[in-house]
């Protein structure tokens, strides 16, 4: 067995955890070879199951497009012309009538009513915009999302985000939430609401890209951390943020807050009076404060505020759907900003000659570059402005996108919420009873991801004499490597992420549940390793 020595481990520790996973997965498989011990992943978070009612959908719905390209012009064999919207959505219905048993069809047609029955649209038009976007003829009109899935998407992020502020929000279909956070970063920037080497605050644990991409030099932002420091009487993480952590944001100089929310990965919704905190602090003391928020976590909890919602004029949005519907090869993903804002109206207050050089950047796609509005510079910015009459997320891409919130929509019983919500729960309780520990009661847990700190564990266990002596001993990332080494269980140091060092990120998305049970037996069985050789050398 490959031995990956304490020095080795100490120069990989300043590896990012998705980078660290690629040297895991090696060891892992030298000890599958030598084994046949099947390799268990825990280490992402691409979840292992899928939405099929909405993917069946879509895929009906593309069938029924291509008879109305033949429709429109069948003169070549092999060519059809595009998708006529007059008379198109009795089309759709007699097709459906006809292909009543095919899977997707009473989906679709719920679908479809939503739109015409609950949101007043004209049927012909609904339709015929989705098909001619299924399709994929046309580049996206209007570039930054379809007129009526921006919609229907206004409503899924109404229903599941905490509520629209007054006004709603504008969106922004864009390729996941990675293509978010790039095109946030570079447009605050370009548009003045941050500057290189300004001071931002970031809310911690956090996914890995929120603590790398501003250190690039490009940014060089001043770093402030917000801890999730707050545990239980018996010393067991709640990661919740006390009152001190967030009174930092009541420093002027700090710009802009990032947050996971919930977090990643512990995986923990902002309580209630976390949130009403933010919004005095900046109704009374930050009012400029520029709030980022990745929610697409949000889903699996009950009840859950986004400060989109709780705090819209000083909060863009992002959202993905990749973990709620098992679509991350999909890549699709939005940007919220609310119509009423602080954004525009701090670029409406830059100096003369940041104001003139936006208005030659963006002098080019309208004549009033004064007026555009910052979602709209998102946009532009996302093809570097020269591009933007073919910006926007595909179409076929953006109708899938309308399909997966319209599931949630008419699921009037919540149904698909609680299955979700009943894979991840079986999938934690097989996990703390292979550690053999209580199963955490955390309402504000969604639970896709358990954040277990393995020196906290060791301390309550076995005290703190030892946990000093393991400390001392060996480097935080350890436990994972012996977990790849002997047990073939990849995970993620929760160290990385800027969490506790000795922390471990499991992902409870995407293994089978029997694999969770032998995971907490393979954490329990180090720790007996660690306290035999503690013992061992105390005698």
């Amino acid at each position: 067995m490959t031995k990956v020595e304490r020095d080795e481990e100490r120069r990989l520790e300043g590896l990012s955890p998705f980078e660290l996973k690629n040297r895991l997965i090696e060891l892992a498989g030298d000890n599958e070879r030598a084994n046949a011990i099947a390799m268990v992943n825990a280490g992402r978070g691409n979840p292992n199951w899928t939405a099929t009612a909405p993917r069946e959908a879509f895929f009906l719905f593309g069938q029924f497009a291509v008879t109305e390209t033949r429709r429109d012009w069948d003169e070549f064999t092999g060519l059809g012309g595009m998708p006529q919207s007059e008379g198109i959505a009795q089309r759709l219905d007699d097709y459906l009538k006809a292909n009543a048993s095919a899977p997707g069809a009473d989906a679709l047609a719920s679908y479809v009513a939503y739109g015409v029955e609950k949101r007043g649209f004209e049927p012909d038009v609904w339709v015929g915009e989705l098909a001619d976007a299924v399709i994929g003829d046309h580049y996206p009109v209007p570039d930054r999302m379809l007129v009526h899935v921006e919609k229907v998407v206004h409503d899924y992020l109404d229903a599941e985000m905490g509520g629209a502020p007054e006004g709603g929000w504008d969106l922004f279909a864009v390729e996941g939430g990675t293509a978010a956070m790039c095109y946030l970063f570079d447009s605050a920037q370009i548009n003045g609401l941050l500057d290189q080497g300004d001071r931002i605050a970031i809310m911690v644990p956090i996914f890995t890209p929120y603590l790398e991409i501003p250190r690039l030099d490009r940014y060089d932002f001043d770093i402030v951390e917000l801890q999730a420091s707050k545990t239980t009487e018996a010393g067991v993480h709640t990661w919740q943020y006390p009152d001190a952590e967030i009174d930092k944001l009541k420093d002027p100089s700090i710009k802009a807050l990032f947050l996971v929310n919930p977090s990643n990965p512990p995986s923990v919704k902002l309580a209630e009076a976390t949130l009403e905190r933010i919004r005095s602090i900046v109704a009374e003391d930050n009012p400029g404060l520029v709030i980022i928020t990745d929610d697409v976590y949000g889903t699996f909890t009950e009840g859950f505020t986004s400060l989109m919602s709780s705090q819209a004029s000083n909060t863009i949005g992002v959202y993905s759907f990749s973990k709620y519907f098992g679509c991350t090869g999909w890549r699709l993903g939005v940007i919220a900003v609310a119509r009423d804002n602080v954004f525009d109206r701090r670029i409406a207050g830059l100096d003369e000659a940041r104001t003139a050089d936006l208005r030659e950047r963006y002098g080019s796609i309208t004549l009033e570059p004064e007026k555009l509005k910052f979602i709209d510079r998102l946009v532009a910015d996302s093809r570097e402005v020269a591009l933007n009459h073919t910006a926007g997320l595909s179409t076929p891409q953006q109708v899938q996108m309308a399909f997966f919130a319209l599931h949630t929509l008419t699921d009037t019983e919540g149904a698909y919420k609680r299955d979700c919500q009943a894979i991840i729960a079986r999938r934690l309780k097989a996990l703390v009873e292979g550690l053999e520990v209580p199963i955490p009661e955390d309402p504000e847990a969604a639970n896709y991801y358990v954040e277990l700190d393995l020196l906290s564990w060791a301390e309550r266990n076995w005290g703190s004499e030892f946990a000093d002596w393991m400390q001392a001993n060996f480097e935080p990332v350890d436990p994972i490597f012996r977990l790849a080494q002997e047990a073939s269980v990849v995970l993620l140091n929760g160290g990385g992420f800027d969490g506790p060092e000795w922390s471990v990120r499991v992902s409870l998305a995407n293994l089978r549940m029997d694999s969770y049970k032998e995971i907490g037996a393979a954490l329990k069985r180090i720790g007996e390793e660690y306290h035999a050789a503690f013992q061992k050398q105390r005698r």
